[in-house]
């Protein structure tokens, strides 16, 4: 089955069908996410080697649009989920791979702190601190507009480098990490329903293992692979949903 025989069915059968209660009720489109996740549109971008459907940007793009032009809060989580992707796909491991490969698995990004414009990629200077003890690492941060907060599997978590000097470090945190903190209402400028919040750690405690590419690499990592997924995919606004093409 083609990715676009899969967004057909999906959309006619599951984010068409919620579109509106998703919109007026606030509520996560669990249901749709779900569906994309079967329907191997989670795994899209994800590389064939992985299990993945080993498409790129151009790809995403078309999904996100249709679907944003349906139901604007699931267009924002599979795009925030995609930009994740394009790291995870390089720097996670295999287990992760595949999981997101197969459905199984939502990310998204925890890049932007509050002080910052909302870009989805943080100031070279991040204010995020990550002090390591043995192989523990304790992360300190408050990001703000994070889509899918409290409802993805995982965070794309940018930091300073653990020795201190200025530039960035990324790390993959689980959503069940202790110490994470999710407001009960959506605080965030994304669309209804995509439960976009602020994330508070304070800190959250993660293995030395959850860093993502080299320390005092990730601002490489987020020009190069997370900014230009993000341009090439359109961006759903809170009450908002795309013109036709």
């Amino acid at each position: 089955m083609s990715y676009r025989t899969g967004l057909s069915h999906v959309m006619s059968t599951v984010i068409g069908p919620c579109a509106e209660q998703t919109d007026r009720h606030g509520n996560f489109p669990r249901a749709a996410v779900n569906a994309l996740g079967r329907a191997g549109l989670l795994g899209l971008t994800v590389s064939a080697e992985a299990g993945g459907g080993g498409r790129g940007p151009a790809e995403a793009a078309e999904v996100v649009r249709e679907i944003s032009r349906v139901c604007p809060a699931t267009g924002a989580v599979l795009r925030s989920h995609y930009a994740a992707v394009a790291v995870l796909d390089t720097c996670g491991s295999p287990w992760l791979r595949r999981r997101i490969a197969t459905g199984e698995h939502l990310s998204t990004l925890a890049l932007t702190e509050a002080g910052e414009s909302a870009t989805g990629a943080p100031a070279p200077g991040t204010r995020s601190t990550a002090t390591r003890t043995g192989e523990v690492v304790a992360l300190s941060a408050r990001k703000r507009d994070v889509v899918g907060a409290a409802e993805a599997d995982s965070y794309l978590w940018s930091s300073r480098p653990v020795d201190g000097r200025d530039g960035m470090t990324l790390w993959l945190v689980p959503a069940d990490a202790a110490g994470l903190f999710v407001p009960a209402r959506p605080d965030g400028e994304g669309p209804r329903g995509s439960a976009t919040a602020t994330v508070c750690a304070d800190p959250v405690l993660v293995p030395a293992g959850a860093m993502l590419g080299p320390n005092g690499g990730g601002l490489d990592l987020v020009l190069g692979s997370v900014l230009p997924w993000l341009a090439a995919t359109p961006v759903p606004t809170a009450g908002e949903r795309l013109p036709a093409s």
